[in-house]
C-alpha cells in the first residue's frame, strides 16, 4: 500500500489552520477539516495518510465511530436515564385511571420476566432486566408501593443470582452472565424487599377490589388474582434462591417448600392470560400473541433495550430478542423443577453416590443457575457439603483403614494435590455437557501424573521406613487402596469423556467401531479396580462383625458379584456386542466405511508420483 505522510501533504498544500479550541499552556488546537477534505481529494487509491505511531491491527480492533454496527452508543432512543424520564417513557403512577394503572403493572411483571428468562440464557444484565427504567432508578418508585416492592425483589432477586453462578465459577460458560457493568443491583432498603413485598399481597387479598372497578366484580377479580400470582411466585422464588444457600444443606427442605409453591404459581400465571387477553381487560388476541412479552400482549411502559447499550463498550452492541412470555414462564418451570431435584438430594456420603447424582441430574440438561447451586452444594469451603473435609471423603471411598485419617500421609504434598483434583473434579461435573467433555479431556492427564506422583511419593517414604515397623503394613494399604482408587476414577472419567460424545453427537458413523472399542476397553479396567475395591471392603466389613459361628455361612457370599460390578459388566457386554456388529456391517456389507482422502487407487499413484519426483529433486540439490 502507498503511503503519504500527514506532514509531506501538508508541505505541499498551504491549508489554512483556523484554531476552534482555546489554546492551553501546554497544547495548542488547530481546525484540520479543510486539511482533511484536500487530502481526500489528492489522494489515491489503496493510499493511506498516518501518523508516526499508526498501528494496522490497533486500527482493524478500533471501533468505528458513528457506524450502527460497531459503535455500541449511537443507535438509541435516549442518550441517558434522566431524558427517558423527561420524555415520559417511565411515568409514575403509569396512569391516573386506576384500572389502566394495575394493567399496566401486570404488563411490567410479565417482561421482566421474559427480560430475566432471557438474562439467565447468557446476554447481559444491562440490555435485558435492567432495560427497565424503573429500577435504574430505584427511588423514582417509592410512591408507588406496589411497582416499589416488585422491584425491589427482582434487583435483589437478580443479585443473589450473580452472586451464586460468581461463586461456583460456572460464569466462564457466559462470560456475559455476571457483567453487572456498574447497574444498581443493590440500593438501600433491598433488604427489606420480602417484607414490603408481603405487605402490598396482604393488601391485595384483603381488599380483594380495584376502587374505579366496583361496577365489575368479574374484572375485579380477574385483577387481584393476576396480581397475586405473581408477586407470590416473585415471594417463593426469592425463598428458594436464599434457602438452598444455606451452609452444609440446612435449608434444602424448606427451598423445597417453596419450589412447590412456585411451581402452583407460575400455574396460575399460565391461566391468567386467558383473562389478560379478553376484551373485557382491553387485551390482545390478534396474530403474533404468542411471541409476545407479556400475557396481554400489550407493549410494556417504562423499557429501552437501548439506554444501557453504551455501558457494554468497548464491545459493539448484540442483537438479542428478549422470550416470549409463554418461553419465559416454561423456562422457570424447569428451573424450579431443576431446582427441586437438587433440594431433594439425600447429602449422600460415599463419593460414589455423589456422583452417580450428578450423572443422573445432567441427564435433565439443567441450566446454568441450577448448575451453580449444586456445585455449592456439593463444595463449600473446600468440603464435600461444607462439613466433610476431602481426605475423610477419599479416605472412605477407598476404603482406607480407619488409622489413615490420623495418619501423617494427608500432610503429604501429593495427597494435598489430589483433594484439589477431587474437588476441581467436582465442579467439573457441574458444568454443561459440552464445557464438561473439553475440562474432563484436560484433567484425565493430571490424574494419571498424580497417580504417578502418589506412586513415587509412597515408595520413598515406604522405603525410609524401617523393616520392623508397626505401621509399615498400614501404610503398604494406604499406598495401594489410595493408588487403586486414583486408578478406578481416572478410567470413570475416561468412560464419562466418552460418552458424553454420543450425547454430543460429536462421533461419525465410521467412527463407532472405534469409540465403541474403547469404552469397552475403558470399562474392563474400571470394572476390576471397582471389583477389587468392593471385595476388599467386604472383606474388612466381615473381620469387624463376624462371628465365628457365622463363618461356615458367609463363605458362600464371598463369590457373590457386587450389583455395581454387574451394571459395568452389562454395560461392557453392551459395548462389546455393538463393537463386533459394527465390525462385521463394514468387513462383510461395507458399511460405516470410513473414506479417507487417499483411499482410492488412482490417488496412490498420484501421491507415488510426486513422491519419486520430490525425492529425485532432493538427490539433485544434495549433489
Amino acid at each position: 500500500m502507498a503511503e503519504k505522510d500527514a506532514a509531506e501533504l501538508n508541505n505541499d498544500t498551504r491549508v489554512p489552520l483556523t484554531p476552534s479550541i482555546t489554546s492551553g499552556d501546554r497544547a495548542v488546537w488547530a481546525d484540520v477539516s479543510s486539511l482533511l477534505e484536500t487530502a481526500c481529494k489528492d489522494l489515491q487509491n489503496d493510499e493511506l495518510i498516518h501518523g508516526e505511531n499508526f498501528n494496522l491491527f490497533a486500527a482493524m480492533s478500533a471501533l468505528e465511530i458513528m457506524d450502527p454496527k460497531m459503535d455500541s452508543g449511537i443507535v438509541c432512543t435516549y442518550y441517558s436515564v434522566e431524558e427517558a424520564i423527561e420524555n415520559g417513557a417511565a411515568p409514575v403512577p403509569l396512569s391516573f385511571n386506576r384500572s389502566t394503572d394495575v394493567q399496566c403493572i401486570i404488563d411490567i411483571m410479565d417482561h421482566l420476566l421474559a427480560c430475566e428468562a432471557t438474562w439467565h440464557r447468557g446476554h447481559t444484565l444491562a440490555q435485558t432486566v435492567f432495560s427497565c427504567i424503573y429500577l435504574l432508578k430505584p427511588d423514582r418508585t417509592s410512591s408507588h408501593a406496589l411497582l416499589h416492592s416488585y422491584c425491589r425483589v427482582i434487583r435483589t432477586t437478580c443479585n443473589a443470582v450473580v452472586s451464586a453462578v460468581s461463586d461456583a465459577r460456572t460464569h466462564e460458560e457466559e462470560d456475559l452472565f455476571t457483567v453487572t457493568s456498574g447497574l444498581p443491583l443493590k440500593a438501600d432498603g433491598d433488604e427489606k424487599c420480602l417484607s414490603m413485598l408481603h405487605a402490598v399481597e396482604e393488601t391485595i387479598s384483603r381488599q380483594l377490589h380495584i376502587e374505579p372497578l366496583r361496577s365489575n366484580p368479574n374484572l375485579e377479580e380477574g385483577y387481584c388474582k393476576a396480581l397475586l400470582c405473581r408477586l407470590r411466585f416473585r415471594k417463593h422464588f426469592f425463598h428458594v434462591l436464599t434457602c438452598i444457600k444455606r451452609p452444609q444443606g440446612r435449608g434444602l427442605e424448606l427451598a423445597r417448600k417453596h419450589t412447590s409453591s412456585c411451581l402452583l404459581e407460575l400455574e396460575n400465571i399460565l391461566k391468567s392470560a386467558e383473562f389478560l387477553r379478553s376484551k373485557e381487560a382491553c387485551g390482545t388476541c390478534g396474530d403474533g400473541i404468542e411471541d409476545r412479552t407479556t400475557a396481554s400482549g400489550r407493549q410494556p411502559i417504562g423499557f429501552d433495550s437501548t439506554l444501557n447499550n453504551r455501558l457494554s463498550a468497548p464491545t459493539p452492541p448484540r442483537a438479542i430478542r428478549i422470550l416470549s412470555w409463554k418461553k419465559a414462564v416454561e423456562y422457570f418451570q424447569k428451573l424450579i423443577h431443576d431446582l427441586d431435584i437438587v433440594c431433594s438430594y439425600s447429602l449422600d456420603p460415599a463419593f460414589d453416590g455423589v456422583l452417580c447424582f450428578v450423572v443422573a441430574f445432567q441427564k435433565f440438561q439443567p441450566e446454568l443457575v441450577a448448575r451453580a447451586h449444586l456445585q455449592l452444594l456439593l463444595v463449600q469451603d473446600a468440603k464435600l457439603y461444607g462439613r466433610d473435609p476431602i481426605f475423610s471423603v477419599v479416605c472412605k471411598a477407598a476404603v482406607l483403614p480407619d488409622a489413615a485419617k490420623n495418619h501423617d500421609i494427608q500432610k503429604n504434598e501429593c495427597v494435598v494435590h489430589l483433594g484439589q483434583l477431587v474437588i476441581n473434579f467436582l465442579r467439573i461435573l457441574c458444568t454443561n455437557t459440552a464445557w464438561q467433555r473439553r475440562k474432563l479431556g484436560k484433567i484425565l492427564q493430571e490424574w494419571r501424573i498424580i497417580h504417578l506422583q502418589l506412586d513415587l511419593a509412597f515408595r520413598k517414604e515406604f522405603g525410609e521406613l524401617p523393616s520392623t515397623s508397626v505401621d509399615e503394613n498400614i501404610y503398604v494399604k494406604i499406598s495401594n487402596h489410595l493408588l487403586s482408587w486414583v486408578e478406578e476414577h481416572t478410567y470413570w472419567m475416561a468412560s464419562r469423556f466418552l460418552m458424553l460424545g454420543f450425547e454430543l453427537e460429536l462421533y461419525s458413523p465410521s467412527e463407532y467401531c472405534m469409540v465403541y472399542w474403547y469404552i469397552y476397553a475403558v470399562l474392563i479396567k474400571l470394572a476390576e479396580k471397582k471389583h477389587l475395591k468392593m471385595v476388599t471392603s467386604n472383606e474388612t466389613a466381615k473381620r469387624k462383625g463376624r462371628k465365628k459361628r457365622d463363618s461356615v455361612k458367609d463363605v458362600t457370599r464371598d463369590y457373590q458379584i457386587p450389583p455395581a460390578v454387574l451394571f459395568l459388566q452389562c454395560y461392557i457386554y453392551l459395548a462389546e456386542g455393538l463393537t463386533m456388529m459394527l465390525a462385521a456391517l463394514r468387513n462383510e456389507h461395507q458399511v460405516f466405511q470410513s473414506l479417507g482422502p487417499f483411499n482410492t487407487e488412482q490417488e496412490v499413484n498420484i501421491l507415488a508420483a510426486i513422491h519419486t519426483k520430490f525425492c529425485s529433486h532432493l538427490n539433485f540439490l544434495r549433489y
